[in-house]
């Protein structure tokens, strides 16, 4: 899955949102916890630390 999201003003910080269909798939919360890693000058990888396992599809 990728997106391109904008960078946002966030009080005196910068922000960047979390589309929708992403928070609902990870069963995302405020307040969460994120781990953010730089892993060169040009990319970042986050880590939701207490995602739900949601399940998306059910076998009948």
């Amino acid at each position: 899955m990728t997106h391109t999201q904008k960078i946002i003003k966030a009080g005196n910080s910068l922000a960047v949102t979390i589309p929708s269909p992403l928070v609902k798939t990870l069963g995302l919360k405020a307040k969460d916890s994120v781990l953010v890693v730089q892993k060169d000058a040009e990319s970042i990888t986050y880590k939701f630390l207490n995602p739900q396992q949601l399940t998306l599809s059910k076998d009948i």
